[in-house]
């Protein structure tokens, strides 16, 4: 007997739909993509189980997709005999989105329709692009090798739930039927359903069909209709590249990625040989909503002789590239494949070394030319990752540190991070010996940290580091062109500080001596130690991590991300020079030596960036000095 039960969707998929029917509405024709191409999956996944389950492909006719219409009813059908679902397969794919990702992606829309399909591309359309031209869709779906009785049938008309009922269906696969809205006239035409299949389907693996009316001999239509095949269904990159086109390539990305927008590159190559594969990679312009989503799986599809094995197969690209889009066709591995012999396997390893190399020269091509739209635009969407490369990818560390680009105290440079590490170190002062750089919170904090006064002042330049991995990569990256990286913020310049030792004289550093002691005795417990510093020109004081200590930006964002970090004293660099620190060395009194060097030591904090423990006696602090100022 059949069952009904009526479900209340997720609240991101309910919120999803509403979106998208508004925001997608000018791209409606993308729906029959995105519903062949989920067709084409389910017939890739039945080809691949039938590999190890004989059983599937018993009494099989050919795989295809077909995709009718009824004017009358005014509904279109899309049917493929695939792999089918269960019905909690049906919950999980349709009912749910699955993703952990997907609450952030839907917070930032924000009902621009411009803006908003943006980030529906980003996110990627399927099954749900139903709702733009349909008020009413049907599914009926039978997983294949189960019986007849168990099929599925959901319904719903997108506005909060839908139904599930146990139904019988002859076939396995899968058959949605959609019923157009009152304006969606325009697809139940044969012409224009053709059209949009051959545009962004046609190199769908798979014979896509339509009903054709017959015709007589003298070339008339009769009633009797019979399937024809409107696509080429042939595997894009397994056609020479001399007979595709730029939209060719394009269609196929879309398809793949279900981005609205045409990607940054391709990369196609047939390998033969030793080994033989096929590869066509995509570089996209915009990065995924999902990018940083730790539980998302990432990858390329992955073929054997044409066979479809599986989506997202990590171990053909590395993490840091992890944005890359494509497809790779070996004629050397086993049809039988698992993530398991993909982790440590010759053949893979050969084609994602290969692989990566072709990604990284692109990208250095993009990089050295005089028109730096197509890399500026990159970077900016991908600049976080790809620094991820120097800590994963020590074979590539050179040619990664070559992609890279920072912003710098350059009077050129801006927030946006243009500066290559080569630019730099072209632009040293003749008798300069590292690259200097500082990391902090943000980009204004860096460029207002006292640390970079004296480089100012010398006119050395200084790499602003304000990315959250920053910190690790120049802990991994810690030479480039034969010259070291140095942090500004090092306890130790001693590039600076024996130049302007050589000016002093011995009463000098007797004075300076003195005034260190005298405050280190202030702050014996609040500090590991206090010096004079020649880095400072302006401030009057400065804080920096003693030697084998981790930075204090360092230890924030430990602190952040919920590690417990031990209290970390820092060091107090004074300027000898600035009224402050001389008020500071002309007082006798002890209570007041220990007000002044806390105020001065607090407020260098929180020019690094630091949260003070107590910030009401800091005010205070500061209100009682400047009273007995004025």
């Amino acid at each position: 007997m059949s069952h009904t039960e009526t479900h209340a969707f997720q609240t991101e998929v309910n919120q999803l739909l509403k979106l998208m029917i508004h925001a997608l509405y000018s791209n409606k024709e993308i729906f029959l993509r995105e519903l062949v191409s989920n067709a084409s999956d389910a017939l890739d996944k039945l080809r691949f189980e039938s590999v190890s389950n004989d059983a599937l492909s018993e009494g099989e006719t050919e795989l295809a997709v077909v995709v009718g219409f009824d004017k009358d009813a005014k509904t279109i059908t899309i049917a493929d005999n695939g792999i089918g679902m269960t019905r909690d397969e049906v919950v999980e794919n349709i009912g749910t989105i699955a993703n952990s990702g997907t609450k952030k992606f839907l917070e930032n829309m924000t009902g621009d329709q411009a803006k908003d399909s943006h980030l529906i591309g980003q996110f990627g359309v399927g099954f749900y692009s139903s709702f733009i031209v349909a008020d009413k869709v049907v599914l009926t779906t039978r997983k294949a090798g189960d019986e007849k009785a168990a099929a599925t049938r959901w319904e719903s008309a997108g506005e909060g739930e839908y139904t599930l009922e146990t139904v019988e269906k002859e076939t396995k696969g899968t058959e949605i039927v959609l019923h157009l809205k009152e304006d969606m006239d325009e697809f139940l035409d044969d012409f224009r359903l053709k059209n949009i299949i051959t545009t962004y389907s046609d190199h769908i693996n798979f014979p896509i069909k339509m009903w054709q009316a017959k015709q007589d001999d003298e070339g008339k239509e009769t009633e009797e209709k019979t399937l024809e095949q409107v696509n080429k269904a042939t595997a894009l990159w397994t056609q020479p590249k001399s007979e595709l086109s730029d939209e060719d390539y394009n269609n196929f990305y879309q398809t793949l990625s279900h981005d609205f927008e045409a990607p940054l590159a391709h990369i196609h190559n047939k390998v033969e040989g030793t080994l033989e594969y096929t590869s066509l990679l995509y570089i996209p312009k915009k990065a995924p909503f999902d990018l940083y989503d730790r539980d998302r799986r990432y990858g390329l599809k992955l073929y054997v002789k044409r066979v479809f094995i599986m989506d997202d197969a990590e171990h053909l690209m590395p993490t840091y590239l992890r944005f890359i889009r494509g497809v790779i066709d070996s004629n050397d591995l086993p049809l039988n494949v698992s993530r398991e012999i993909l982790q440590s396997n010759r053949v893979v390893d050969k084609i994602r070394s290969a692989s990566v190399k072709r990604v990284l020269d692109q990208l250095t091509k993009f990089a050295k030319e005089e028109d730096q739209t197509n890399y500026n635009q990159f970077w900016d969407q991908f600049g976080n990752v790809i620094k991820e490369g120097v800590i994963e990818d020590f074979a590539n560390k050179d040619k990664i540190a070559n992609l890279l680009r920072f912003s710098s105290t350059d009077e050129s440079s801006t927030a946006e991070q243009r500066v290559s590490l080569q630019q730099y170190v072209d632009r040293m002062t003749e008798d300069q010996e590292a690259i200097y750089f500082i990391t902090a919170d943000t980009y204004a904090a860096a460029k207002g940290s006292p640390h970079l006064e004296m480089f100012r002042k010398k006119g050395i330049e200084v790499l602003l580091l304000t990315d959250r991995i920053d910190e690790w990569l120049v802990s991994h990256l810690t030479e480039f062109d034969g010259k070291s990286l140095k942090s500004v913020t090092a306890a130790d310049l001693k590039e600076f500080e024996e130049e302007a030792e050589k000016e002093l004289t011995e009463e000098d550093k007797k004075a300076r001596e003195a005034l260190t002691e005298k405050v280190k005795k202030a702050l014996e417990d609040q500090v590991s130690d206090v010096k004079v510093t020649h880095r400072l020109t302006d401030s009057p004081a400065c804080v920096v991590s003693a030697d084998g200590d981790m930075s204090a930006h360092m230890a924030r964002m430990m602190e952040q991300m919920g590690q417990a970090i031990p209290k970390q004293k820092p060091v107090l660099e004074l300027n000898p020079e600035h009224s402050l620190v001389k008020k500071l060395d002309s007082l006798a009194d002890d209570g007041k030596v220990k007000e002044w060097s806390l105020f001065l030591l607090e407020q260098a904090q929180l020019a690094e960036g630091d949260a003070l423990e107590n910030p009401a006696e800091f005010i205070k602090r500061m209100n009682a000095l400047l009273s007995d100022v004025i």
